[in-house]
Parts: structure tokens; C-alpha cells; sequence
């Protein structure tokens, strides 16, 4: 339950050609250290060119984040997506709610994340596709510091990378 379908070191490694090639046709995105650091009001730089890739190719794009709407709104606003907010990750109730609020079918749709116990945990448990990506900027509070160490020995290894799902899926 705690191993992703695959793994790239940031979201925007993940081109639509891949996507396309493994019948994904929604991705459900994590926020914090996902798009931008975390409780960040603006994404990383590359975020908003890899977003247009995806719209280009018709692929649908979805915010789901435990955040509260206050921080979730401005941000999606911002980027022109849709959100469902304190979606209670690893629980599936949110992540069900974005597949009806898109009208995507599970098995057309991963989750994109960078926590083991919510975004993979929680996509596992509602039954589609994840993708672990690493987090880009080490949170400092004690609550996250204790998290990250407790997901350490579950993290996928940099190896795999890059390599076919069917190659290093679970």
C-alpha cells in the first residue's frame, strides 16, 4: 500500500506521452512540495509550462490537498484549476470526489504526490495509479521533520527513476 506505480524526481518529468501511454487521462496533484514549496502562494517555475503541456494534450488536471480552502483557492485560481480541498488524504473521500467532479473512471486517472502516508497511501487505498515524486524544499517544522524521518525507510529509491512502471511497479 505504501509503494507508488512510479516514480520521476519532480511532477514536471512527467511528459503527457507518458500518460497517454498508460491510459492516464487525469492526474490528481498534490500541492505542497508538489508544485511549490509548501503553503507557498506561488507554484515552482516550470509548474506553469508542464500544466499547459497536459491541457495541450487533453489531459485533465485536478488539486486535491488537505489544505484548507483559504490556501487552496488563490493558488488553483492562479493556475486555472479546479480543487477539492481538506480531501482528508489518505482517506479516498477526496480523491473519489475529484474523479466525479472530472468524470474519470480510476483506472484513467493518478495521483501525484510527495508524501508516502497521504498522496501514495491514500491513491493506493482509493484504487488508482500513483506517482511518488521527491519533495523540492525540506520542510522545517518538527511535525514534517518526524513525518519525512517515519517514510524514510518506505521511500522509493532514486533508481527508479525514469524505469517502466511494469519494470518497477510494487
Amino acid at each position: 500500500m505504501f509503494k507508488p506505480w512510479a516514480v520521476f524526481e519532480s511532477a514536471w518529468d512527467i511528459t503527457p506521452e507518458f500518460l497517454h501511454k498508460h491510459g492516464l487521462k487525469t492526474v490528481l496533484l498534490d500541492i505542497d512540495n508538489t508544485l511549490s514549496p509548501h503553503c507557498a502562494a506561488k507554484p515552482f517555475p516550470e509548474v506553469a509550462a508542464w500544466l499547459a503541456k497536459l491541457k495541450t494534450d487533453e489531459i485533465k488536471v485536478i488539486l486535491v490537498s488537505n489544505n484548507h480552502p483559504p490556501r487552496i483557492k488563490p493558488f488553483a485560481a492562479r493556475l486555472e484549476l479546479n480543487f477539492i480541498a481538506d480531501s482528508k488524504k489518505p482517506l479516498g473521500v477526496g480523491y473519489n470526489k475529484a474523479l466525479r467532479e472530472t468524470g474519470t473512471d480510476r483506472r484513467e486517472a493518478v495521483a501525484i504526490g510527495d508524501q508516502i502516508f497521504t498522496d501514495i497511501l491514500g491513491g493506493n487505498l482509493a484504487g488508482i495509479k500513483t506517482i511518488f515524486v521527491f519533495p523540492k524544499v525540506p520542510e522545517t517544522s518538527a511535525p514534517f521533520r518526524f513525518k519525512r524521518f517515519i517514510e524514510r525507510p518506505l521511500l522509493p529509491s532514486k533508481g527508479r527513476i525514469g524505469k517502466s512502471p511494469k519494470n518497477s511497479h510494487l
